[in-house]
């Protein structure tokens, strides 16, 4: 008798790069569980149609890249606080009655690889953030529970950084600005949230923004190491790491809201980076 796995998937363009199949793979051999997870690419414009297709044929559940975050987030019958105020998802989960939950889980994601994989403390320190687009938009909140002293914005537009600092005040002392604003500030961990390092170029910073024993972190990754992650060893960061871990501990909280078991990452991150 054939076993039937659940099926789950990530919705992208594109999405042929992607490694989260390998990742949710490596999760479920270690887990003992019984899934298949593809990739999906979805032309723009389509998201709802494919979204509510896979959901009709039996899937469980979804993740979802550039570019239907924000396409997601409108889609989902019901959205988790956290995915609220991110404006925007990358995880859904299917219920067996067809309604769709929407969270985020990418803030979680950065976090714990921080805290928990490097040892870096949040709580109390100065924290700047560069970039003012979805992808830091949707890890202010949980960067905020951690209470740091201080969370600067900064971005090229500098009007973007302060209506996303207006936007998460609530939540505590966030400001905004443009690069020229953080000069004769130091900061005891920087997050490069902008897609510059893609291009190989760096956002334009002081020489002594990074305080000493400072931390620099770029939420994305390559086989070589980022242009930031290469700035930050340039500039002596105490750690210059790139957002691979990232990418394995938010999927790690996907696999945990669809399948109710916690995998161990780190094999698995190191599993990523032999290649």
């Amino acid at each position: 008798m054939r076993c039937v796995s659940d099926r789950y998937a990530v919705v992208g363009n594109p999405v042929g790069h992607s490694k989260s199949p390998r990742i949710h793979a490596l999760f479920a051999a270690q887990t003992g569980q019984a899934l298949s997870y593809d990739t999906m690419l979805v032309e723009p414009g389509n998201f709802a149609s494919a979204a509510a297709g896979f959901r009709n044929q039996g899937g469980r559940g979804l993740n979802i890249t550039v570019p239907f975050k924000e396409d997601a987030w409108g889609w989902v019958d019901v959205r988790t606080e956290r995915a609220q105020r991110a404006g925007a998802v990358n995880t859904i989960v299917f219920h067996r009655d067809g309604a769709s939950l929407g969270d985020n889980t990418d803030g979680v994601g950065l976090v714990t690889d921080l805290v928990r994989n490097h040892g870096v403390r949040i709580r109390g320190r100065r924290i700047l953030v560069l970039g003012a687009g979805g992808a830091v938009r949707g890890v202010l909140q949980p960067l905020m529970a951690q209470e740091p002293a201080q969370l600067v914005l900064a971005n090229r537009t500098a009007a973007r950084a302060l209506k996303l600092a207006q936007d998460f005040r609530v939540l505590g002392e966030i400001q905004g600005g443009g690069f020229q604003d953080i000069a004769g500030l130091r900061f005891d961990l920087i997050v490069n949230g902008t897609s510059a390092g893609l291009q190989g170029s760096v956002p334009p910073l002081g020489d002594d923004v990074l305080a000493v024993g400072g931390v620099c972190y770029d939420m994305v990754y390559g086989d070589q190491p980022t242009a930031f992650v290469r700035w930050g060893r340039a500039h002596n960061a105490a750690k210059a790491l790139d957002g691979l871990g990232m990418l394995v501990e938010q999927a790690a909280e996907s696999f945990h809201l669809w399948r109710g078991v916690r995998p161990d990452t780190a094999p698995v991150i190191e599993t990523l980076r032999q290649g």
